[in-house]
């Protein structure tokens, strides 16, 4: 069968490109080899915040009295945090498989492949192979996986990354988490508000190190305030596996320590799944483990789009939305005008939560720029501040 656009995955990138297309009177295809919604809506930013949600909830019930409000006997359900996680991912899922109906876009269920002269071939469960012709492109919308270090091997069950860490069977007893990124101060986070002893690992001098100085150390004092154990300027060098837990060995200034956990989560970081998709028999240029593209999502070779977690740039779901939607409307002949990544918001959905745009302080000093800087001190850090010198409210 022949479409005017084939997008290959079907994450927050892939359908909102597929729908824009459909919407500007294109023929439309996405395949997808697992769920529809891709990563975000099934494994990383939707059932991650119906997790961290649940975390939420109990704080507050925790501290009900702080209200006013007596609760007896509040306990967090591990597993049915996890359930009800999955089940808003389902709905989410099932929600997109709606969208595709409505916009008359065909579902290629299976594991796509880019071939020469605009094709995808396609090979569904049972082994069958379909070559389907995308006559005005093809759009390389794929994802990202969990990036593995070699020192670091997941194995899914002791060692682990995002996947597994929001479908542990039993909740563990300790943690380590190793990087501390959205993904990681995510998860730190949640474990630890459900009674998890956590220990967070980063090898740069900050947590959430993308974010401005100031807000990463506030929010390193927020954390080790509930609990969490930080280290910072600090790398994970082995993780012993043998016994029945883990004892993970990290170097730090002071020389090396030993810490005893159940479970480590590696967060450091993501990897784009460009491997065994075709890009070496067509010829599409890689560089650095991103496929290379102009303003409007172009290859080297005509014919052939990527966006999202593929192509260099903020690995986010709204991102990746945003650059389908240039990309088609400049397939379509409009004149969209290219994404202003220097306006690209960020949020980090811990306790207390973390939200960015544009340069840290330190960025656009090293940019050359003369800065007039500003700070805000909330009501809850007025109090904290008044408390420490002393005063009265």
């Amino acid at each position: 069968m022949n479409y005017d656009i084939i997008v290959v995955g079907s994450g927050p990138g892939g359908y909102v490109t597929a729908i824009r297309a459909s919407q500007l009177g294109l023929k439309t295809a996405i395949v997808e080899r697992e769920s529809l919604g891709g990563i975000c809506l099934n494994w990383g930013c939707i059932p991650t915040k119906a997790l961290l949600k649940s975390a939420n909830v109990f704080e507050y019930i925790s501290h009900a009295a702080d209200y006013g409000i007596t609760v007896n006997g509040a306990t967090a359900d591990f597993s049915g945090m996890v359930k009800r996680s999955r089940d808003v991912a389902s709905g989410m899922s099932n929600g997109i498989q709606f969208l595709m109906k409505k916009n008359k876009i065909d579902v290629l269920k299976g594991t796509g492949i880019i071939k020469a002269g605009k094709t995808v071939a396609v090979t569904d469960e049972a082994g069958k192979t379909t070559d389907y012709l995308a006559s005005k492109g093809v759009i390389i919308a794929t994802g990202a996986r969990s990036r593995e270090l070699p020192n670091l091997p997941q194995d899914g069950e002791k060692i682990i990354g995002y996947r597994q860490a929001m479908t542990l069977a039993t909740q563990p007893k300790k943690l380590v988490v190793v990087g501390s990124g959205a993904i990681g101060v995510e998860f730190a986070y949640f474990y630890n508000a459900i009674g998890t002893e956590v220990t967070v690992v980063e090898y740069l001098p900050n947590i959430v190190p993308v974010e401005d100085e100031d807000v990463s150390k506030q929010l390193e004092k927020s954390f080790k305030k509930a609990g969490i154990n930080i280290m910072t300027n600090a790398s994970v060098e082995s993780v012993d596996t043998k016994g029945a837990g883990c004892v993970v060995t990290v170097k730090t200034a002071k020389g090396e320590e030993k810490i005893e956990c159940d479970v480590v989560l590696s967060a450091v970081g993501i990897q784009a799944n460009i491997e065994n998709i075709g890009l070496e028999e067509v010829g599409i240029v890689v560089d650095k483990g991103r496929i290379l593209v102009n303003d409007y999502y172009q290859t080297n070779i005509p014919g052939y789009y990527a966006i999202g977690d593929v192509v260099p740039g903020p690995a986010l779901a709204h991102v990746a939305s945003a650059e389908g939607i240039i990309c088609v409307e400049k397939i379509a002949g409009h004149h969209p005008e290219p994404l202003n990544y220097g306006n690209i918001p960020g949020c980090t959905y811990c306790s207390p939560e973390v939200a960015s745009v544009g340069m840290t302080e330190k960025a656009a000093k090293e940019a050359g720029y003369e800065l007039k800087l500003e700070n805000f001190l909330s009501q809850l850090q007025v109090k904290q501040v008044l408390l420490e010198q002393k005063m009265v409210l």
